[in-house]
């Protein structure tokens, strides 16, 4: 697998590591990004930066895209000089974007006709994960392109489960992302609550972390939201994105959400203040003004 060259369309906080990833994993990596910029600081680790879409298509067998929403991915797959332009029969477009399952499907049928194999296998772990190389990827598509691209999924995550045919990973992902959204919003009202009555934030985070209350959310944002610090290993408006993904796909099932559709009121309140660009666990802010009190952890 390693002789063939590997494409990736998309190297902001999360495809940008994940190209640096596949270097170090032995493979040949020709990176795109609008923002030609951060492609090119990608050069010094080893990727070659191609000048256009068409470019990656060209030169490389296994093609990736990192990219915000479904329109940006049917763009860049099918627009003016899109990857389907130049990509040819007997390759695999591998989308680690989170779109919508039902495009998804879509998207890989019309590929499919063309002879270009498609996987989604959106992941999980934010640019944390996207750096170390411990991602959670959840992939649908036939088994066949799975097993052929499974070593370019071990230069980037740990966790990589085959979840069944295509549009499943993206599936997976929005269930994934329902449990995040719900636990986080868990976490900041516990760290509030915790505040006002005068508890250490980091001791009561340590004390329930060990029993049933423990999550990946309060483990990691937890002491994020405590100390201040909003740095972006997801983003607010990206998880707005996803939300608004699972709050389409349910209606189209008719499964109530109440939870989720209370986490995006407070996902809905950050973005209302300016914070889309924070990371997720700024959430604890909008349960901070609704609580007239911040909670933070006394130095």
């Amino acid at each position: 697998m390693t002789d063939e060259r590997i494409g990736v369309i998309g190297t902001g906080i999360m495809g940008g590591p994940m190209a640096l990833n596949l270097v170090k994993g032995g493979f040949k990596v020709t990176a795109y990004n609008r923002t030609a910029a951060r492609a090119e600081a990608l050069a010094s680790g080893g990727v070659d930066v191609a000048k256009s879409i068409t470019e990656v298509g060209e030169k490389c067998s296994v093609v990736i895209t990192m990219v915000p929403d479904t329109p940006d991915l049917l763009g860049v797959v099918e627009g003016d000089r899109g990857l389907v332009s130049s990509m040819k029969a007997g390759s695999v477009l591998i989308d680690m974007s989170t779109v919508a399952p039902g495009a998804t499907q879509e998207l890989a049928g019309r590929l499919a006709n063309q002879g270009i194999a498609m996987l989604d296998a959106p992941v999980s772990g934010g640019s944390w994960g996207a750096q170390q190389g411990t991602l959670t990827i959840m992939v649908g598509g036939e088994a066949a392109a799975f097993s052929r691209c499974l070593p370019v999924f071990e230069a980037m995550g740990k966790s990589i489960t085959l979840m069944g045919p295509s549009g499943m990973g993206q599936t997976t992902k929005l269930v994934n992302q329902i449990l995040v959204a719900g636990t986080a919003s868990a976490v900041a009202e516990a760290l509030v609550f915790a505040s006002a009555h005068g508890a250490d934030l980091l001791k009561t985070i340590e004390a329930v972390s060990g029993g049933a209350a423990g999550s990946w959310q309060l483990a990691n944002l937890g002491p994020r939201m405590a100390n201040g610090d909003f740095a972006p290993g997801f983003m607010v408006k990206l998880q707005q994105k996803d939300l608004r993904l699972i709050q389409e796909a349910a209606q189209e099932a008719h499964v109530p959400l109440a939870v989720t559709s209370m986490a995006r009121q407070y996902f809905t309140a950050l973005e209302a203040a300016g914070l889309g660009d924070e990371g997720t666990q700024a959430i604890i802010k909008a349960v901070e003004i609704l609580a007239g009190r911040e909670a933070r952890q006394a130095s």
